[in-house]
């Protein structure tokens, strides 16, 4: 058993620390800047948008850090998640490779994304906040923390992308049966969402705007804080119980993974079930090969810069280094609507940019012929964001058919689909297409990147 899961496993299986990666990298990750002055940001920077102690995991360099017990209670609910071994997938693709697969869709709003609002509103509660605003692309994250914040008895203020708003209005139910309030971004309540409707009345919005959106919102009242669903360090480590329980998981089993593989957006889901098991092969452990899987049409990692950005289109977030299209970019309105962000989290950019992760990107339709072969072969019909782990799953699996190898691929199946079914419904009328950016809206975005020095 890895010296990691002896340090934080509990009798229960259900780990009693988190991981964090910067711990094992071989460089600290680039500084966070100011967004008005370009300077080195401080915790008193961030304490209008975060309760302190996110702020602290925030910038820690600790290797673990501790669950609460509270926190403990809720997650214990549905975790330790389920690893399956997909056996029937790979006897239909007559592969030799062992194929699994964590199964994040357990929880109660059906995602990975409990992992972090959980532990986020037991922070601000903790601090004394009555009110979280936050952004929501697909919905997944939106759900969550309206359910988490029952727990905690927290007002929840959701941004919902415009056209994830349209397209799921079965997420919208849930996040108000919780009692959040979800609001169309862009919006007429905030002077960023009145920006962009005065430039663009028939805006569709992106994550960037709902961010600029939920950002203003939080720091005009004294009892608000804001919450991000990923990209930020703290919700990447929260997010790291997937991976540390797939380790202890994989033992069980008797195996190793050589491929682990996990569909990227802002990041969370990815590092979750990737940082522990890349963190073990930094302090000395096996070889993996690690695939991050993004959509062809929001290409972060393998068409943007690795370069300081803003997190939103207001420009009001602290300036990141990251892998990003621009502030500026709206990407087309697929479906997959977790993965729609110009940009990619810091440490996921780092990773990538250290050559410890290898990124590849794919066009719709083919992640939505993957979810439909996946659940014809599992039962589990996939979130249209986790059809993106998929394909590289089956691609990985026809390799090794070709190759003749038996690799063990390990990916993460972040979330179902049950409150997607108009997407499915829109593919199996053939109604779903490739939709393409504009190349000269993206060059525009990333010719207005702010210039920042690297600190």
């Amino acid at each position: 058993m890895s010296d990691t899961i002896k340090y934080i496993l509990s009798e229960d299986f259900l780990p009693t620390a988190w991981y964090n990666i910067v711990a094992d990298l071989p460089e600290q990750p680039p500084t966070v800047l100011h967004p008005v002055t370009a300077q080195p940001i401080t915790p008193d920077d961030l304490a209008p948008l975060f309760p302190m102690a996110v702020i602290e995991q925030e910038v820690s360099t600790e290797r673990y850090i501790d669950i609460p017990k509270p926190v403990r209670d809720i997650l214990r609910q549905w975790r330790p998640a389920p690893l399956y071994r997909a056996r029937r997938l790979e006897k239909m693709l007559d592969t030799p490779a062992r194929i699994y697969y964590k199964y994040e869709g357990v929880s109660p709003a059906g995602s990975h994304k409990p992992n972090t609002a959980v532990a986020q509103a037991f922070y601000s509660k903790e601090e004394g906040v009555k009110r979280i605003t936050t952004e929501t692309g697909a919905g997944q994250w939106g759900s969550s923390l309206a359910f988490a914040g029952t727990f905690f008895d927290l007002e929840i203020e959701v941004f919902m992308v415009k056209v994830s708003y349209q397209q799921k209005p079965y997420r919208r139910a849930f996040m108000e049966s919780f009692g959040a309030s979800c609001i169309a971004s862009p919006s007429e309540l905030t002077a960023s969402g009145r920006a962009v409707l005065e430039k663009n009345p028939e805006s569709t919005g992106s994550l960037g705007i709902a961010i600029s959106e939920a950002v203003e919102s939080a720091v005009q009242r004294d009892d608000t804080k804001y919450a991000l669903g990923s990209v930020l360090n703290h919700v990447l480590l929260h997010q790291t119980i997937i991976g540390l329980e797939a380790i202890k998981q994989m033992d069980m089993a008797n195996d190793y993974p050589d491929i682990v593989i996990g569909c990227t957006g802002g990041g969370s889901n990815f590092a979750g079930i990737a940082f522990p098991f890349i963190g073990e092969k930094l302090r000395g452990g096996r070889d993996i090969k690690t695939i991050a899987v993004e959509p062809a049409n929001c290409p972060t990692l393998t068409k943007g810069k690795y370069a300081y950005d803003f997190g939103d289109t207001a420009s009001l977030t602290p300036l990141v280094k990251m892998h990003t299209l621009g502030s500026g970019f709206v990407p087309p309105g697929f479906h997959a609507g977790g993965l729609r962000y110009h940009g990619m989290a810091p440490l996921v950019s780092q990773v990538v940019d250290l050559g410890y992760v290898a990124p590849r990107s794919y066009a719709q339709l083919k992640c939505f012929e993957a979810g439909i072969q996946f659940a014809k072969a599992e039962g589990i019909i996939p979130a249209p964001e986790a059809n993106h782990a998929v394909a590289a799953t089956i691609e990985e699996a026809l390799r090794c058919k070709e190759e003749g190898r038996s690799e063990a691929i390990l990916f993460n199946l972040s979330g179902h689909g049950n409150y997607d079914m108009q997407a499915y419904m829109d593919y199996s009328a053939g109604k779903l297409y490739d939709q393409k950016y504009s190349e000269e809206e993206l060059a525009m975005a990333l010719s207005g990147l702010p210039t920042a020095a690297a600190g």
